[in-house]
């Protein structure tokens, strides 16, 4: 950790309110350190979404305590964790899967441990508010100078669950990670897996994308750069800020115009 003042973030699917309880209990612990709430609006529930959040915004961030808490198992055998990165971060949340993308992503994972200690929880420990009784007194204690060893057993940190894209001559089916506010699907494939299906794609290439769930459907995109690139109303396929494939409508919910809204996976042919 650096020698200025510590730094800790919270990324959370609480709302409001519960995050600030969570800041709370940092800037307790280490009074001196700068807490940012990253976000407190991840879906509920939504691993995935967490994950890329976290995988996309944490190498712009400060070295410091990032705390991540999507936390669908909380009170059940589920392990919290700590996770010190090559870059010098270390990640705390759930074992879930939430928090690896981004340790992959500030340098991998160096050494993991359990949140065991309970000289860094709240003297009671709830069932179901994890964030405020272990994470965020972990956070704090970490930001304070408390090394990652103390905090318990060393593990080994889980895989975040996502289905890998397939590549097939003329096809790409890929996962949806999630839908973003404006109703945005963010696909879980790369613009490398879409030259592998199609090879070089210009903008402007239309492509028909297919759909099973929630009920089977289809629909006319075209690749583009932005999303100026059609008409308003109109759908379109492009590379999100991440680096990742999303399906959008220019100034209008892809979920919703396309019924999409609870979709899976979807399917990519060149027209």
């Amino acid at each position: 950790m650096p020698d200025s003042r510590p730094f800790v973030s919270l990324a959370t699917d609480f709302g409001a309110a519960y995050t600030a309880i969570c800041a709370g209990v940092v800037y307790t612990i280490a009074p001196a350190a700068n807490v940012l709430v990253l976000s407190d609006e991840i879906t509920p529930f939504g691993v995935r979404e967490g994950a890329m959040l976290l995988r996309q915004a944490l190498p712009y961030l400060p070295v410091g305590v990032h705390v991540g808490i999507v936390d669908p198992g909380v009170g059940t055998a589920r392990r919290p964790v700590a996770i010190e990165t090559g870059r010098g971060d270390v990640l705390v949340g759930p074992d879930n899967g939430l928090l690896v993308p981004a340790a992959a992503e500030l340098g991998g994972i160096v050494r993991a441990h359990a949140l065991e200690n309970p000289a860094y929880r709240l003297p009671a420990v709830s069932a179901s508010f994890h964030g405020r009784d272990i994470f965020s007194p972990a956070a704090g204690h970490i930001a304070a100078g408390v090394g990652v060893s103390d905090l318990g057993s060393p593990v080994g940190p889980l895989p975040l669950d996502v289905p890998s894209p397939v590549v097939g001559d003329g096809e790409l089916t890929a996962p949806v990670l999630y839908t973003d506010r404006f109703g945005s699907l963010i696909l879980g494939a790369e613009p490398e897996d879409l030259t592998a299906a199609f090879g070089p794609l210009p903008h402007g290439t239309p492509l028909e994308v297919v759909w099973t769930l929630p009920a089977p459907g289809s629909a006319r995109v075209t690749f583009e750069e932005t999303f100026g690139g059609v008409a308003p109303g109109e759908p379109l396929l492009w590379i999100d800020s991440s680096g990742r494939l999303g399906l959008a409508v220019n100034r209008g919910s892809a979920a919703e115009a396309l019924g999409l809204a609870g979709a899976e996976t979807v399917t990519l042919h060149r027209l």
